[in-house]
């Protein structure tokens, strides 16, 4: 009798789900999908062995101003006063641990997704030579704010077109020390960055800008950038460095020398993917990525890279906020010497203190962590590291 049950289990079991697979089916190809995902081909990650070896150094960041910011996705300072942009739009800054807000760009009400293209999105932040603040607004564009008085200036307006392209998605910029030239990163001419998982499962492309202070000329100088992000002038102001998230490596671009004009690739095939790049003071780098791949083990971003129809089939049928808890939570932070090599490694396995890492911002002994969602500041001592 048992297999005689099992049988009759077995052929409902499959009656049912082709009953229901067959409407659901139907009713996803008549869905529409908000992205076109392109097909991206990766390496198999790289070993997490040797300097990469997963250790949980992250976790001896301390949490500072806890729920009084969220998301300080970049960090500057000047002296000891940091400044960093946030989640509701301004820019503001930590005095003798107390939070002000200096400026902002956008205007209220903040708080909901479709609030941010009005509210503004403070995401890269530097100090300019005569120390004004250079800030990247994901929807406004590039400002330049006077930390003393709050005023800002418009540089850079995502409403002029740029070669033919609109600006979407300003993300990050780095500046000469003569305050001269700004180069930016546009994550996407089409995805906001209330967005950014479409831009990320989609693999579209776009690139890396020149702003010049003097002429207020803006000129493209790299295109077919995947989610291009954190950028950031070799100490010699010789090369710009370009993190392309999608791709998990970093593109180098020369500004000058007898390269000037040209690129190459500075690290390809990264353990995670690269969000802001910042200068370390060993005259190397620090990049900071809020996703991993891990190897060994399972890494949800290459079993998807090579599958457009099942991003496709993943955007029908759910939300972005949905599709980001599968997405596991874990804090990397890598510091590369002065060639791309990898010199050393920090983890926070889970995102147990650390979520969401956006940058690694060294000052004074300290490693800040910036992170585009968290409510607060992690500083690492690296002294005890």
């Amino acid at each position: 009798g048992s297999t005689y049950s099992g049988k009759v289990f077995r052929v409902t079991f499959l009656t049912l789900a082709a009953s229901l697979t067959v409407p659901l089916l139907g009713v996803t190809v008549l869905l529409d999908c908000p992205i076109d995902p392109q097909p991206i081909s990766l390496k198999e990650p790289p070993l997490l062995t040797g300097v990469l070896e997963p250790n949980v150094e992250l976790r001896k960041a301390e949490r500072l101003w806890e729920n009084q910011l969220v998301g300080p996705e970049s960090i500057a300072n000047i002296g000891d006063v940091l400044f960093t942009g946030t989640a509701d739009g301004k820019i503001i800054k930590i005095e003798d641990g107390e939070i002000h807000t200096v400026a902002r760009i956008g205007h209220g009400p903040c708080g909901t997704r479709e609030d941010e293209p009005t509210c503004g999105r403070p995401l890269g932040i530097r100090v300019g030579p005569n120390n004004t603040l250079f800030v990247a607004d994901a929807y406004y564009g590039l400002y330049e704010v006077d930390p003393g008085t709050g005023e800002t200036k418009e540089l850079v307006s995502t409403k002029t077109p740029i070669e033919g392209q609109k600006l979407a998605f300003v993300n990050d910029l780095t500046v000469t020390r003569d305050g001269r030239k700004i180069y930016f990163t546009d994550s996407s001419s089409k995805w906001q960055r209330r967005d950014y998982l479409f831009l990320l499962m989609e693999g579209t492309d776009d690139g890396l800008l020149e702003y010049d202070t003097v002429t207020k000329e803006v000129k493209v100088l790299m295109v077919g950038l995947r989610f291009p992000n954190g950028v950031q002038l070799s100490p010699a102001e010789d090369f710009v460095l370009v993190q392309e998230t999608t791709m998990a490596r970093i593109r180098r671009y020369y500004v000058s020398g007898l390269m000037k004009g040209g690129a190459d690739m500075f690290v390809e095939n990264m353990p995670g993917l690269p969000d802001n790049i910042r200068l370390s003071s060993s005259g190397g780098y620090w990049v900071a990525m809020a996703a991993v791949r891990p190897n060994p083990g399972f890494s949800l971003l290459d079993f998807l890279s090579e599958k457009p129809w099942i991003r496709r089939m993943i955007f029908k049928l759910l939300g972005q906020e949905t599709v980001t808890k599968f997405v596991p939570k874990y804090s990397l932070v890598v510091e590369l010497s002065e060639t791309g090599s990898y010199r050393r490694s920090f983890h926070d396995p889970n995102g147990v203190t650390a979520a969401y890492v956006s940058e690694a911002h060294e000052h004074n002994g300290y490693l800040y962590l910036g992170s585009f969602r968290s409510p607060f500041i992690c500083r690492l001592n690296l002294q005890h590291v």
